[in-house]
């Protein structure tokens, strides 16, 4: 059995432990609300744009002046994974949870004869890649020290892709990140920004054959426009990564907490019984050494 010194040591550890765990549980909390409320707030504006997109990308499919951001470069053989991770841990599964799904597939695109390209967006989603894909990791992104997101970091991604993707080195683009549904629960999201992929089935409406004016005219809008809708969308995914990130965190350290309460209960436990065990020797001792006398 442990000393009582060595006890008291492992318990005064533990809970110090406990205090910076339960410290930044309420970090995390004060830091989701804020987070939470801006991932909220662009899906709506996010969803209608990507259904717009998809609705657009039906109507000029085949035409040969349609640009490569919406209907992309008419090949599907190199295909660019975005993961979208934290910067920092001790939020669970979080990004372990994007690493896997990043890895997964880009095995599966692998064994379709595809090449992989990996754009690493947070530390932990770079050096998990790194174990096994190091070779396609062709860069990474990291928001150290930032305070917040903001627009224009989705739009310097949103830039990168789109110069690839006119330099032909890609030719499907694709994020991968954890979509806050609440603070225990993000769900690990693909979705395809480059081409812009078909309607599901349910939103295949019939519109009788509309036809798209545009104004003042056609190249000038999508100009504009795609670029913008491209970041619109990774911004929605660092959004939701953020506010997942937050959540997953302020799960696990309260999980680490209550673990570290647990601990010390048992500790503290041990103590008294290696105590008391100290005690009862001393008394034997003490009255054996009567008697003796």
């Amino acid at each position: 059995m442990p000393s009582l010194k060595a006890l008291r040591t492992r318990i005064n550890s533990v809970k110090s432990t406990q205090k910076i765990t339960s410290a930044m549980k309420m970090v995390a909390a004060s830091k989701l609300r804020r987070a939470q409320a801006q991932a909220e707030a662009a899906r709506p504006y996010a969803e209608r744009m990507d259904r717009m997109l998809r609705a657009l990308a039906a109507s000029v499919a085949g035409s040969p002046t349609a640009p490569p951001l919406l209907v992309g470069t008419g090949a599907d053989k190199v295909h660019l994974l975005i993961p979208v991770t934290a910067d920092r841990g001790l939020a669970g599964a979080f990004n372990s949870n994007i690493g896997r799904a990043t890895r997964n597939l880009a095995r599966k695109l692998e064994t379709e004869g595809k090449t992989v390209k990996i754009l690493a967006v947070g530390r932990k989603g770079r050096d998990y890649l790194r174990r096994e894909l190091a070779s396609r990791i062709i860069g990474d992104i990291n928001y150290v020290g930032r305070r917040r997101i903001e627009f224009t970091d989705a739009q310097d991604i949103a830039g990168r892709v789109t110069t690839m993707l006119n330099a032909g080195e890609i030719d499907v683009a694709t994020v991968i990140y954890n979509r806050f549904q609440s603070v225990i629960a993000q769900v690990v999201t693909e979705q395809q920004v480059v081409p812009a992929p078909p309607p599901p089935e349910e939103e295949a409406v019939d519109t009788g054959g509309a036809i798209y004016e545009f104004e003042p005219d056609e190249e000038t809008i999508l100009a504009r426009l795609l670029p913008q809708a491209l970041a619109i969308q990774v911004y929605r995914a660092l959004l939701e990564s953020a506010a997942g990130e937050h959540g997953a965190r302020m799960t696990a350290m309260d999980n680490a907490t209550r673990n570290a309460g647990d601990m010390i209960k048992r500790l503290s436990l041990n103590y008294n019984r290696a105590r008391q065990a100290n005690i009862t020797k001393e008394l034997i001792e003490i009255i054996s050494g009567a008697e003796a006398v």
